[in-house]
């Protein structure tokens, strides 16, 4: 008879991050090689960093998931002018212009285990800057503000861009070799749109197919479960032929993603999200046991999560 495993495999409960799986912090190793193990990794791992962010979702859909897009931030100490770009040349953690703005990038390669942390770092060593270029972090910040604690934005004023034409749109005469650098960013980015009838919902054309990527609020496991009576009672579909298909978890929440035909457009998914947002609120005020169908459904859900960071 062949030995049994002295090893047993723990469940992982809903939200939290397996031992064998992907560090969300990025770096690439798995959880139990970086921040879940006491020496890997040299902060603690902030599983939502952004809370308390104004319009947190959209922070995440413009670090994670949305190429060209932008934001101005208003500081509670400085009357700098500060734009918070989706992705800065060069991946750029932070920019100081000519005109002493302050361009700040969320897709950077630097994680030190808390990206608001991170982000304020650069804002001021960027602040604390005098001449125009490239301001980043070697080494991990140590203690001090994160971002939410550095700006007085009630909300964000997010605006999708076609291209990477923002890198350029303070300079009078640009070179060539930054047209090249901007034509080749262009021609890597998928068309993107932002839905005005629901907050953090992004449209996107990746060429094959078209999907529709909406970060929501709401605490993982209620969602789960509302999902799930939504699925069950086939009333998650939001235009003819779209599927829910999965979903993402990124800095602490999940982005449920519908594939869509292809000619779709931003415009067609504006009323089926806000009905479809009006039943998600029902199912998410429905507290009752699920149902056997509802229970399959959820695990289906749950099986098809992606772990970003």
């Amino acid at each position: 008879m062949a030995k049994k495993s002295r090893t047993t495999s723990q469940p992982t409960a809903p939200g939290e991050v397996g031992p064998r799986q992907p560090c969300p912090c990025g770096s690439g190793k798995r959880y139990k090689a970086c921040h879940g193990s006491a020496d890997g990794a040299s902060a603690a791992y902030i599983s939502r960093p952004f809370e308390g962010m104004p319009s947190e979702c959209d922070v995440i859909a413009l670090r994670e998931l949305v190429p060209a897009a932008t934001a101005p931030l208003t500081l509670k100490d400085s009357d700098r002018v500060v734009r918070l770009a989706s992705l800065l040349p060069m991946a750029a953690p932070a920019m100081v212009r000519a005109s002493g703005d302050v361009w700040l990038g969320l897709q950077v390669q630097h994680q030190y285990g808390d990206p608001a942390r991170d982000l304020a770092a650069v804002l001021e060593r960027a602040l604390a800057t005098e001449e125009p270029g490239i301001v980043g972090l070697t080494s991990a910040p140590g203690e001090g503000p994160r971002l939410q604690d550095l700006i007085s934005n009630d909300t964000l004023d997010v605006t999708v861009h076609d291209g990477f034409g923002y890198w350029i749109d303070d300079v009078e005469d640009p070179d060539t070799s930054m047209q090249a650098a901007l034509d080749q960013a262009n021609g890597a980015a998928s068309p993107t749109a932002r839905l005005t009838s629901v907050d953090a919902a992004y449209w996107t054309d990746v060429g094959t197919k078209e999907h529709l990527r909406w970060i929501m609020p709401e605490p993982e496991d209620a969602l789960l479960d509302a999902l799930s009576r939504l699925h069950a009672a086939g009333e998650d579909s939001l235009v003819a032929d779209s599927r829910l298909v999965g979903m993402f978890r990124a800095h602490g929440l999940l982005t449920p993603v519908w594939d869509l035909p292809l000619g779709t457009g931003a415009e067609a998914l504006e009323k089926p999200t806000a009905a479809f947002a009006t039943a998600l609120a029902d199912a998410l005020a429905d507290t009752s046991e699920l149902t056997p169908a509802q229970r399959s459904a959820r695990a289906g859900l749950a099986n098809r999560q992606v772990t970003l960071r």
